[in-house]
Formats: structure tokens, sequence, C-alpha cells
């Protein structure tokens, strides 16, 4: 419909500049400004006036009309501010068909006209009208034809190992299109691990990593949702999935793939696989049963010591004996005691075992002089931080309150950090310590047996759990299975007991 004055005459046509380019065509050097220039030409030689411009530079064409610019255009269409809009070429508008047919029934039906540049395509005319629906079929065709060639694109960038996003996951960082560990990141991730490992529960090792100052990549803390997604993640175990994941609609984002689509690419481990499995198989376990972990049990051998008949024996109440409720057998607390701290000195004093406690206490100092390297790294960059955010205020470049919603969390942390970094050194001295030769192991096992009677139950009890496999009492004989050695930093615990 075209507007007219009072004396009848008509007015010039009121439109609008639609501009929407890629980022890769704005790349390439076709700017957002020469599309307006364009079409601003082209509104000139009509003798047509520019009411507005519409921007949606970098938007995707598969869907626009719920960008606030598109709701903005189609406002004014209705209350007729324009009656035209025009843009560069009919693929910029959109790629979606049935977005193209909406708003070709929107302008059809206030008699507004599409104009595209490029397609020589003007809707006020039969002939626009119908080059109109051909071109938003082949629009829609382009579209498809993109979205199956960038599909295909990620399976081979996955195959080859690259990147298929910016962001990898938590402890990696993409370096020389490679996966590796990240040095402040990786430590933190492992330590995830081995947390869950030792205390069994998501919500403990959120927790824990909160309180001693570490936080997520983008600054946020630590949930059981996020410990529990990054344990079940293989890329820690040496195995990096890629293409397993696909947007959906409804209330979940995405959804896993078929198992045939995945790719699998090797990277550098942070964790052996054997921790990996031992946390997944935990986490299966309590999905399938539904249970918590059990509380600490009150006696040391509860759970590990059987009967020869094959039943548990545990402590009644007022007692001082290891009972089996079926055949009776009996064993004092103390009688078991003494039998374990004389097997255990046996077992630990081996030479293959003196070897692999060595090789173990190689790589848990490893590990932490990683953790302490991180924190310093951090403590040191967000010093940094606070120095720019404080020269920014005293410039002028922040406000008061700017200044403040920047520099407080930037202190939190650095105050975070300056508590958490004594309490590791401290456990990686006294690791060091620990950590001199066969003969001082030797001694140090030794010590330990020496030391077992003063230990706290619960440290006791955490290295029975660690070298322990089964304890079977029958009728004037008792039998003990070892599995390996306890841990490192278990095999010093009796050092702060005492």
């Amino acid at each position: 419909m075209m507007k007219a004055n009072r004396e009848g005459l008509a007015l010039p046509k009121e439109v609008g500049i639609w501009i929407r380019v890629s980022t890769d065509e704005q790349a390439k050097g076709d700017s957002p400004q020469h599309h307006e220039e364009r079409a601003r030409e082209l509104a000139k030689a009509r003798g047509w006036i520019v009411k507005e411009i519409y921007h949606l530079e970098g938007v995707s064409g598969k869907a626009v009309l719920q960008h606030r610019e598109a709701q903005r255009m189609i406002a004014d269409i209705r209350r007729g501010h324009i009656t035209g809009l025009v843009f560069s070429k009919l693929a910029r508008l959109a790629r979606n068909r049935r977005e193209l047919d909406e708003i070709a029934e929107i302008f059809q039906e206030h008699h507004a006209d599409l104009v595209s540049i490029s397609d020589n395509i003007d809707t006020s005319t039969a002939l626009g009208r119908m080059f109109y629906g051909l071109t938003a079929v082949f629009a829609q065709w382009e579209r498809e034809e993109i979205a199956e060639r960038v599909q295909a694109s990620v399976l081979i960038r996955a195959k080859l190992g690259k990147p298929l996003t910016g962001r990898a996951p938590y402890g990696y960082h993409w370096r020389d299109k490679k996966l590796q560990p990240h040095p402040d990141e990786g430590p933190v991730r492992k330590l995830m691990y081995e947390l869950f490992a030792q205390h069994g529960r998501k919500k403990t090792v959120a927790r824990i990593l909160n309180e001693r100052g570490y936080r997520t990549r983008d600054g946020s803390n630590f949930s059981d949702t996020t410990v529990g997604r990054l344990i079940q993640d293989t890329t820690a175990k040496g195995i990096h999935r890629a293409n397993y994941t696909k947007r959906v609609a409804g209330d979940r984002p995405w959804a896993l793939k078929p198992e045939h689509e995945w790719v699998l690419n090797p990277c550098e481990p942070l964790i052996s696989e054997e921790l990996w499995q031992q946390c997944n198989d935990l986490l299966e376990s309590r999905r399938v049963t539904g249970q918590r972990p059990a509380k600490r049990v009150a006696h040391l051998f509860a759970g590990v010591v059987h009967c020869a008949c094959g039943q548990k024996m545990y402590v009644p109440t007022n007692s001082r004996k290891y009972t089996c409720m079926k055949c009776r057998n009996k064993i004092p607390i103390v009688d078991l005691d003494n039998v374990f701290r004389d097997q255990l000195l046996r077992f630990m004093v081996s030479p293959e075992h003196v070897c692999e406690y060595l090789r173990t206490a190689s790589d848990t100092l490893s590990s932490k002089e990683e953790l302490v390297e991180s924190l310093k790294r951090e403590f040191e960059r967000v010093n940094r931080d606070c120095d720019v955010a404080f020269e920014l205020y005293k410039t002028g470049g922040l406000t008061v309150t700017q200044f403040k919603e920047k520099y407080q969390p930037l202190d939190k942390r650095k105050q975070e950090i300056a508590a958490e970094l004594p309490r590791l050194q401290g456990e990686l001295d006294a690791l060091r310590l620990n950590t001199l030769s066969e003969e001082y192991l030797t001694k140090e096992v030794h010590g330990l047996h020496a030391r077992w009677p003063n230990m706290e139950q619960e440290d006791r009890r955490q290295v029975i759990e660690q070298i322990v496999t089964e304890m079977i009492v029958g009728s004037g004989q008792i039998s003990i299975k070892f599995c390996h050695l306890p841990a490192f930093e278990q095999m010093t615990i009796g050092q702060r007991t005492v």
C-alpha cells in the first residue's frame, strides 16, 4: 500500500535495510558497511527513504526470526513504519525455507515489498514473487549443503585429532593443534581422581577442592555434577572422545550419538588407567544400587576378616573378639592385630614390593610438585591482575564500583592460594624427607611396625584398605591376602600420628 499526502500525491516509499553478513564473509572483506552502502544507493536511485537499518552481522541464517532485530523489523512492517525491506540477496535474509515463507506471508499481508539486490527480486511484481519462491527453495538447499559439509568436516577433523571447538577438557589445552595436559589445571584434575578414590563422594571431593581454593576454568566453585562429569571423561586416562554428542530439541541441549560414530584419539594421560577404572567402577556401582558410601567402620578389620566357613566376622557389642555368627568361630581383637603386624612386616620388606613402593613414591612426588608449581603460577597471575586493576583505578580507567567488582574476587583468590600453598609445600617437604633410599625405606617399614599401636584408628584402617584383600581365620591358622603396597602418602601417615 502506497502512502499519500493530503493532496493525494504519492509519498516516497519508506524502507528498511537488512544486513546479515556471515563471519567468514566479513573475513574476506565483504563488510556490513559495503552491504549498507549498496542498499542505500539502490534506495536513492528508486527515490525511496531509508528509515531503519537492521543489523544481524554474524548471525546464522538457520533461524533468524527470533533475533531481536528481526522482531523489530516485523514490528515496523506491521505498524506501517516501513513498507519495504532491501537486502543484498535472499540467502542473507534467511536460509530456512519455512522462515522465508513466513516472512513473505507477513509482508504480503501488510502490503510490503521484499527487494533482493543480487537476485533482482522485487515482490511488488508477480514475476518478483515467483522468483522469490524459487530462490527460497535454493536457499534452503544451500543451507542443507553447508550443514552436510560442516558435519563431514567435523568427522574428518575429529579423526585427525584436531580441535573441534575452542575449549579443551578441563586439565588440558590445545597446543600446536594437539591436546596436551594444562600445567595448572592438570594437577588439579589428577587430584580430583585421587580424592574420589579415597573418599568415594562427589560432594566431598567438590568441597575439598573448593576449600583448598581451586576453581573451575570460568572461576566458579566445583560442584558434584562437575566432578562426576570429569571423572567419567576418558581424556584423563589418555583417550579423547570427539564427535560423540549432537544438539537436540527439548529440555536437554544435547544427546549422545551412537557409539559407532564416536572418534577416539590417544592423548597424554594425567592418571593411570587403573585409577580411572577404579573411580568409574565406584560411580557405576552407586548408579546401579543407588547406595551412598558406607560410614567408616568402628573396628579395623570389619568387612575384611572372614571365617573359614565363608562368613564375615564382626565384633558384637560389649565383646573383644571377632566372631562368626554361623559357626561361632572367634579370635580376640588384639591377637588378630598382632598377627597382621608381623605378616605386614614380612610382606613389605620383600625386594619386589620395595621397588614398587619407590616407583610410586617418585610418581607421587612429581604429582605434588606439579600441583605446587601450578599454584605458584596462578598466584603470580592473580597478583598481576590485581596490580592491573589497581593501576586502572588510579588512572581513572575504572570507577570505584568497577574496581571493587574486579579486585575483590582476585584478592579473595589470592588469599585462598596464600593459605593453600604452605600446606601443600609442607606435604611436599615431608614426602621429600621420606624419599631417600631403599635402606631408608626398610628402616621406615620397621618404624611403621613399631608405631602401629600408637597410630590413629582411621590411619591404620586406610593402610589395611590399601593392601589387604582378605583375612581368613581358621582353626589355629590365619591367612592374610595382600594385594600391593600402600600408597606413598599412606606410608608416611605414621610420622604425624605418634
